[in-house]
């Protein structure tokens, strides 16, 4: 047995790893209350109130996923800082590594693994007929991709709705712009032990994630299944939070990190329901049939939270941008998401 206190490293190691958890159950169970327990030979112990849930080793894959997810974005922003400082070392212009404004005839796109990196797969024969290589950067960060197609490593991304795309920039000082609108993952009502929304019982469950847009997409939904009434004057543009809820329905609204709402439905009691994401939705292996309920496709979110390609304002109208849109609206790629993802992708243009 390795004996922490033996190496110094391991001792720290084992420390920060507490402090890690903590925050990744608190990241799973946001009304989590901590106290720091008593000091013992090996450390310590943090005592935990999650407002009656007991965990169990089902949860502990769980946790140990949000865990690695946390230290991933802090090695991201890392690199992030890192990169900004060697730019500030630098007095050339950022496009003079930049693929879009040379001759050459590859086009670096970055996205996400479902369903951008496989859509962005069934344009590589198009585009080579047109003289172009297409390279896929496959990102499971959202920060990282804006910050690539920023500095001139990527010519094109493709992970974002252009909410998204627009906070990043007034947040980050950038220019990046969306060129076209590809497709649209419709947010869907899963239940667990509930196969209609009109066996919901009062003081049930919701799940929903906590981050803006998806909030807001995730209680739109809700309000369009009369299970919850919006302030009058909402809008998905405006977006909402809880705060905006009038009327609750008498159930027990729960917001959660996105990423961790189809796991949460999993182990929640029998009777709950959870707005999930159409790429979450995948991952976890679910089917929009078996959703409750879904989006309107001609809906105001579908049009607001469409997936783009976006690229540098300056090169909205370069030959790349023109070759990697064209391709990617074809009505190849459009039989592709129809049969590849039953609904679950949806393509809107």
């Amino acid at each position: 047995m390795i004996n922490i206190k033996e190496d110094k490293k391991l001792s720290v190691m084992n420390h920060s790893c507490a402090h890690l958890l903590a925050q990744a159950v608190k990241h799973l169970y946001p009304d989590a209350l901590f106290w720091v327990g008593p000091v013992i030979e090996e450390g310590f112990y943090y005592d935990i109130d999650l407002n009656g849930k007991t965990l169990n080793e089902s949860d502990l894959p769980i946790i140990e996923k949000e865990m690695k997810k946390i230290v991933t974005s802090l090695l991201a922003l890392t690199l992030v800082f890192a990169l900004v400082l060697t730019g500030c070392g630098k007095k050339e212009s950022s496009n003079s590594g930049n693929n879009s404004s040379s001759d050459d005839k590859t086009i670096t796109v970055g996205a996400s693994s479902t369903p951008h990196a496989e859509i962005l797969e069934q344009v590589k024969d198009t585009l080579a007929d047109e003289g172009y290589t297409l390279k896929v950067v496959v990102y499971d960060d959202y920060v990282l991709p804006n910050t690539a197609l920023n500095d001139g490593t990527l010519d094109a991304n493709y992970f974002q709705h252009t909410p998204y795309l627009e906070s990043f920039n007034a947040s980050n000082n950038t220019e990046l712009a969306a060129v076209a609108k590809i497709h649209y993952e419709p947010f869907g009502i899963y239940g667990n032990g509930i196969t209609d929304l009109k066996d919901l019982k009062d003081g049930a469950t919701i799940i929903i994630p906590a981050d803006d847009s998806n909030e807001t997409r995730a209680l739109f939904l809700l309000a369009q299944e009369n299970l919850i009434k919006l302030a009058d004057g909402s809008t998905v543009e405006k977006g909402v939070t809880t705060l905006d809820i009038v009327d609750d329905g008498g159930y027990n609204i729960t917001a959660v990190q996105a990423d961790t709402v189809a796991a949460q439905l999993k182990n929640a009691d029998a009777g709950s329901i959870a707005v999930i994401n159409g790429n979450y939705a995948l991952a976890a292996g679910l089917k929009i049939a078996d959703a409750l309920a879904s989006e309107d496709a001609s809906g105001e979110a579908a049009q607001t939270y469409a997936n783009i390609v976006a690229v540098r304002k300056a090169d909205v109208d370069s030959a790349k941008t023109k070759a990697l849109v064209a391709a990617l609206t074809t009505q190849k790629v459009k039989d592709y998401i129809n049969n590849t993802y039953n609904g679950a992708v949806v393509p809107i243009f």
